[in-house]
């Protein structure tokens, strides 16, 4: 999963509302230091393989973070979510839907991050169905669902998200979003949960500024 000599590691969930706080910063940190420290995202595994369904306590603290989170970054909720009866939380399909995409074209895996966001928080779709994520993902990607889906079914698909999970569990990620900066085996925690961008934005500048060569002479 490393990919680049220095990169930014972006841990994130389709299903983690504070990652859906986190996009709008997630974007201008890759527009803005992608030339000199490229943002590659990683799935986190929120709740992976969860298989019991949400009950009214756990939509009340879900409830909760949405608040929270639309409170302070201004990102929209539908809580037309918390009328759905049996929901199972499980995160691993749309993680496993980002992967795919990033199989598909690296640098879209970011769009379709916010896609899926998009579409679970502010539309309330069922980002845990598997139709559901291989028609949006496909429709994102321009390809045909019978396509996506047999990337989206793949064994290379799966070992590699639960790749993605092992690496975050490595690096000691516990929260989401996590951002870490690396160069080589040197990594750096810019944040671990959110954090505004420039609070984020402060120590990169320093991290990039001290892997900047020295000036000759």
């Amino acid at each position: 999963m490393l990919t680049h000599d220095n990169e930014l590691l972006y841990f994130a969930d389709p299903m983690c509302s504070w990652c859906w706080g986190f996009l709008p910063s997630a974007k201008r940190l890759a527009e803005r230091y992608g030339d000199r420290a490229p943002l590659s995202l990683v799935m986190g595994g929120l709740h992976c393989g969860t298989q019991v369904p949400l009950e009214d306590g756990m939509k009340e603290r879900i409830r909760g973070h949405w608040a929270r989170v639309h409170e302070v970054t201004g990102q929209p909720f539908d809580e037309a979510f918390f009328e759905r009866a049996s929901f199972v939380y499980d995160t691993e399909p749309s993680c496993r839907a980002v992967v795919a995409a990033r199989r598909v074209a690296p640098e879209c895996a970011l769009p379709v991050l916010e896609r899926l966001h998009q579409a679970f928080y502010a539309e309330n779709r069922d980002i845990t169905d598997e139709g559901t994520l291989v028609a949006l993902v496909a429709e994102h990607l321009g390809l045909s669902e019978a396509r996506f889906g047999e990337i989206y079914d793949a064994e290379e698909t799966l070992l590699e998200t639960y790749g993605d999970f092992e690496l975050a569990r490595e690096l000691g990620v516990r929260g989401f979003p996590t951002l870490i900066a690396r160069k080589d085996c040197s990594l750096e925690v810019l944040t671990q949960g959110f954090a505004p961008l420039p609070q984020v934005e402060g120590p990169l500048a320093v991290w990039l500024d001290e892997e900047e060569p020295a000036a000759p002479g």
